[in-house]
């Protein structure tokens, strides 16, 4: 049986429990649960503070664990990551009072600079021969320049709200971040097993994402300018209708595509357009 280490409350807990339920995982988590025992896989989920999952699966406390890829950039542990997971998305920033004479990375030399990521953010420094002050510190970082604990921060940035709400400018992206499912080294050979059947799950599951399932009827003397325009998995399905003169045409599109395709088939005769979600893709 194998055991993920999964973060124990918030946003990426959820986004989690998610993912797990459209795995055909459900386990039932009291708030003051460390380990639920799940149904639909052979699996235990130890739930654990994000910060701590990366060593927990190090050690082998944990087997995987789903945790975000600054969290795994941060602790510098010996893990392997086997899959992104397509959540939890955002980026670790340098951002500078938005009164700052800014213009370019030479205005952080001699500077304080406040961050929960001392590791990733000295890593950065060394490899742009920038000298700055580390501060370390937990909680709200953005809040530091405002009461003079440093001259800049370096923090997690999603939409950037909070910088602005705090008077602060996103001055450079140093590491794009989501959450990522990590392994321990060494999986034994049956959890190995354990583990490519759960990465089969959860890939069918990401690539599902953003796709939709599109069904049309269409004039068959439309058809070769139907397959100019339709993507598919392999090719669009086409399906015979009891009138000789149309067909049923079935494809994949990706979401970002959608509203294009559609005006252009309309635009050759295509009619009774459906547009259905896509839970899996199975290969």
């Amino acid at each position: 049986m194998l055991r993920i280490a999964i973060q124990a409350k918030g946003r990426l807990n959820e986004k989690t429990m998610a993912l797990l339920a459209d795995a055909g995982i459900s386990a039932s988590v009291g708030s003051r649960s460390l380990i639920a025992h799940a149904k639909g896989f052979p699996v235990d989920l130890l739930l654990l503070r994000d910060d701590d999952i990366p060593q927990a699966v190090a050690m082998g406390t944990a087997d995987l664990g789903i945790v975000g890829l600054n969290e795994v950039e941060e602790k510098g542990v010996d893990v392997h990551r086997i899959i992104p997971l397509g959540f939890g998305g955002c980026r670790l920033s340098l951002a500078v009072p938005r009164e700052a004479d800014y213009k370019g990375l030479e205005w952080f030399n001699g500077r304080r600079i406040a961050t929960s990521y001392p590791a990733i953010l000295s890593r950065f420094l060394k490899e742009k021969e920038i000298s700055a002050e580390i501060h370390t510190i937990t909680g709200s970082v953005e809040i530091a320049p405002a009461i003079g604990m440093a001259d800049a921060i370096f923090d997690i940035v999603s939409s950037g709200g909070t910088l602005i709400q705090n008077g602060l400018v996103e001055v450079e992206s140093v590491l794009e971040s989501q959450s990522v499912l990590i392994a321990t080294p060494d999986l034994p050979a049956e959890k190995q097993e354990e583990l490519d059947k759960l990465c089969f799950r959860f890939r069918s599951i990401i690539e599902s994402r953003g796709m939709k399932y599109v069904l049309m009827n269409l004039p068959k003397s439309s058809l070769d300018e139907a397959l100019k325009i339709l993507p598919g998995m392999k090719s669009p399905t086409i399906l015979h209708l009891a009138d000789p003169e149309w067909l049923s045409l079935h494809a994949v599109i990706p979401e970002s595509q959608l509203w294009e395709k559609i005006e252009q088939l309309k635009g050759i005769g295509a009619e009774d357009i459906l547009v259905l979600v896509l839970e899996n893709i199975v290969k």
